[in-house]
């Protein structure tokens, strides 16, 4: 079994940060529509890099639209000054970017800037589906380019261990608002082992958790899954990665039937 990289958990800079070389998406500028002093986020995931939500509690505002759009602006007014452009402007940090209120016009001042700077890049949104039940988002996700929405799994139980929601999360509700995207969504699932810090079995790579998780995923049918596991030093040290034989297992699988697998070790 593979132990983590002894790296620390992360705080990201506000609203903007990067840009960083992104395993999954190239060049990538962040967007962090969290507070820069801490953690704000409607999961709070055992094994999230930027740490739990009790010990990250956050006491500043999240980046007004305004901030946001300004700094970006500038950001890639600076970028352009180099001659480095970003592959992707990435919707990401301390928390659920889709819960900041004004994220619907955000996207629409993104995509503006993005067709001004660097029309080339694409404009993602790395999310939880907390709030995919919202026109408003729902409308805003139907415009970026790649729609990364997590289901980790389809078991109830091990999303309240592992993923712990913050308010009400009903899985089978949130499949559907996924399949409803019509295929423009791309799904992101995290493999891991290990045990948390009551001792409970955290693997979801066995079949007991892969094949209801695979059952959803031909129910979605998104244009792309992305399946992954932990990579940097987690809250809890009783974690562990997901072997490559592991990932590669599940990814042959998807890919036997049709589907567009990204994997990430």
């Amino acid at each position: 079994m593979l132990r983590l990289k002894a790296l620390p958990t992360l705080i990201y800079p506000s609203p903007v940060f990067g840009p960083v070389k992104s395993r999954r998406l190239g060049l990538s500028l962040g967007i962090n529509l969290m507070p820069a002093d801490g953690k704000l986020c409607s999961f709070d995931c055992i094994y999230c890099e930027c740490g739990l939500n009790g010990q990250r509690r956050t006491k500043a505002p999240r980046p007004t639209r305004e901030e946001v759009r300004q700094t970006l602006e500038s950001k890639l007014q600076q970028m352009a000054a180099q001659g480095t452009m970003p592959d992707v402007l990435t919707f990401a940090g301390n928390g659920e970017p889709t819960a900041h209120p004004d994220f619907p016009d955000i996207i629409n001042d993104t995509l503006t800037l993005r067709a001004r700077y660097c029309p080339a890049a694409k404009v993602s949104v790395l999310s939880n589906a907390t709030f995919v039940h919202r026109p408003d988002v729902r409308e805003a996700l139907l415009r970026v380019d790649n729609n990364i929405q997590k289901l980790d799994t389809v078991n109830a139980g091990y999303i309240r261990r592992v993923d712990r929601p913050q308010g009400h999360y009903d899985v089978e509700q949130i499949v559907e608002s996924l399949r409803a995207f019509d295929g423009h969504v791309i799904v992101q699932t995290l493999f891991m082992k290990g045990t948390d810090d009551e001792g409970h079995d955290v693997d979801n790579t066995g079949d007991a958790y892969v094949l209801p998780w695979m059952e959803a995923i031909r129910y979605i049918r998104p244009e792309r899954v992305m399946v992954y596991t932990v990579d940097r030093e987690t809250p809890m040290p009783g974690l562990r990665k997901a072997s490559p034989e592991a990932l590669d297992a599940i990814a042959a699988r998807l890919r036997a039937e049709g589907f567009d697998v990204e994997v990430a070790y």
